[in-house]
């Protein structure tokens, strides 16, 4: 894991990413737009598909704009929705290709 930069924005998910949160998670992710992204998923107990498709929409949008978005300290019940789900933490996240 890499250590969190000064410039990184810093999103922290909640314990329940269901249907109602779902717009709230949209919301936050789009007041981090443009910045480096860092999202905590430590404290995910459950994740929903709807919260699903907005990390995931949140990943095209990061790597569209050539930003990084990474997954912090994802808890077992995160990695273990994504493997339900068909996916995994690299699915979501958007490294940032280096200049040769």
């Amino acid at each position: 894991m890499l250590a969190t930069k000064a410039e990184d924005a810093v999103l922290k998910l909640p314990a329940v990413l269901d249907l109602q949160a779902a717009a709230a998670l949209r919301e936050q992710l789009l007041s981090k737009r443009g910045l480096p992204l860092r999202i905590e998923a430590a404290e995910v107990q459950r994740l929903g598909a709807q919260c699903l498709q907005v990390l995931l929409a949140a990943q095209r949008s990061w790597a569209a704009e050539g930003l990084p978005l990474h997954i912090d300290a994802p808890s077992e019940d995160f990695t273990g929705a994504l493997k339900i789900l068909g996916l995994a933490q690299a699915d979501l996240e958007h490294q940032k290709e280096l200049a040769q």
